[in-house]
């Protein structure tokens, strides 16, 4: 490879190509890659290629006008561009390496261009709230410092770090003015600080990052604990004079006579004496702390279905439903019932997230299994078959029943899942 290189500096004709696309010479270009991505596409150090083939020493001997003839060879990167500068390449190393493979990466240039994007999302987080005094709040500065140590905002692109963070900056500085002695003199419907924030009234919402980061400052700010659930947060949110959505979100009941003398007792005991279901707010039960007869047994099933037959049936016993899902408002309920000495027996559906819900409601309250034991799935299942009803195959993976061991394998054997409807006629017998 000694001949003069293009005097043009296009591309590498095709002879020059066929000798640098060699096998023998593919571990030096991969190294030589590796090397200058690190080295500021600079060809500045040493490599050391070990156990060389003779295929390997044949080319690399042609190439560095040299004999290769041992198992290792060393070869300084400026000795290598020099070479291909005054060889048929007539490029340099990194010119070269762009013509055999795809564009080369300076590394090092794209870890300080992402590290100058990460200092000017601090740079401008401090900047707003210095704009917006909040900085003057003894808190903040703890703030920023956990945000920054913590990772979550590093995880995302700049502009979306930027932007989540200048709002959070900007709704705590609403929730706590500097010009305000009491902020919580000032109240605000999340939905309305989230538009003002962010344009959008669920910008506040669970599970959006932009909660997170205002949530984290509330909590800062009250020297309290990061909240872990629901309930907690929407706690923490009221401490900020801060009113999450309380209406959306019901739970179902039928057949609830507390005996209380607030009106919302009365209404409870007169929907009940007619046979009507009730949805409950998280605002209702905020102030409603029903008192229950001693010993109140109440049923708990995971299907409104369930409900509506009962109320059809005009069946008298107090009944809550999951829905399919504990949420705060369910829990809420419950809690409350539980608080004025109810007990708990439960049902729900004989498949994996239904086993999965009844855990978390029999170990919460210590409820019942309410026709939900191996053998009144195993009825079920032949009482289905006998019938005819098309099998519903039991799908994900299984889920031990706290309540009785036997049930998880009883229905890994069959393989059909059963929804709470499979079993009504006998829940309504027992609600009566």
């Amino acid at each position: 490879m000694s001949r003069p290189g293009r005097a043009d500096g296009g591309s590498l004709d095709a002879e020059t190509l066929a000798f640098l696309t060699r096998p023998g010479l593919t571990r030096l270009w991969t190294q030589a890659r590796a090397r200058l991505e690190r080295n500021g596409l600079q060809p500045t150090g040493t490599l050391r290629l070990q156990h060389l083939d003779a295929p390997e020493r044949e080319a690399l001997s042609l190439l560095l006008a040299r004999p290769v003839t041992g198992p290792t060879a060393t070869i300084r990167l400026p000795d290598l561009d020099t070479r291909l500068r005054a060889s048929a390449a007539g490029r340099g190393l990194a010119a070269t390496l762009e013509e055999l493979g795809p564009p080369l990466t300076d590394r090092r240039a794209v870890r300080d261009a992402a590290a100058a994007e990460r200092a000017r999302v601090w740079s401008t987080a401090e900047t707003e709230a210095e704009s917006t005094s909040l900085s003057s709040q003894p808190w903040v500065a703890r703030w920023l410092e956990d945000l920054r140590r913590g990772g979550t905002l590093a995880r995302q692109d700049p502009h979306t770090a930027t932007t989540v963070v200048v709002q959070a900056i900007q709704t705590l500085a609403v929730l706590f003015p500097a010009t305000v002695a009491d902020p919580t003199s000032v109240s605000w419907g999340r939905g309305e600080l989230a538009t003002r924030a962010t344009g959008s009234a669920h910008g506040l919402d669970d599970g959006t990052l932009l909660s997170r980061l205002v949530l984290r400052g509330i909590a800062l700010a009250h020297d309290t604990e990061f909240p872990t659930d629901a309930p907690a947060r929407r706690a923490l949110w009221r401490t900020a004079s801060v009113t999450p959505d309380e209406v959306s979100s019901t739970v179902l009941t039928h057949g609830l006579r507390p005996t209380g003398g607030t009106w919302q007792e009365a209404a409870l005991r007169e929907r009940a004496d007619h046979h009507r279901e009730t949805h409950l707010t998280l605002r209702e039960l905020r102030t409603l702390r029903p008192t229950m007869p001693s010993g109140t047994r109440v049923h708990v099933c995971e299907n409104p279905r369930v409900v509506e037959a009962a109320a059809d049936a005009g069946r008298t016993a107090p009944l809550v439903c999951t829905s399919g899902s504990a949420t705060t408002v369910v829990l809420t309920l419950l809690d409350a019932l539980a608080e004025a000495g109810c007990t708990f027996a439960y049902h729900g559906d004989f498949d994996w997230p239904g086993i999965a819900l009844a855990n978390r409601v029999t170990r919460r309250y210590a409820a019942e299994p309410w026709r939900l034991r191996a053998p009144d799935y195993e009825y079920l299942a032949t009482r289905a078959q006998l019938h005819g009803v098309p099998h519903l195959p039991l799908t994900g993976p299984p889920v031990e029943a706290a309540w009785d061991p036997e049930l998880a394998p009883t229905m890994n054997a069959l393989g059909i899942a059963l929804h709470e409807e499979a079993a009504l006629d006998l829940l309504l017998e027992d609600l009566g």
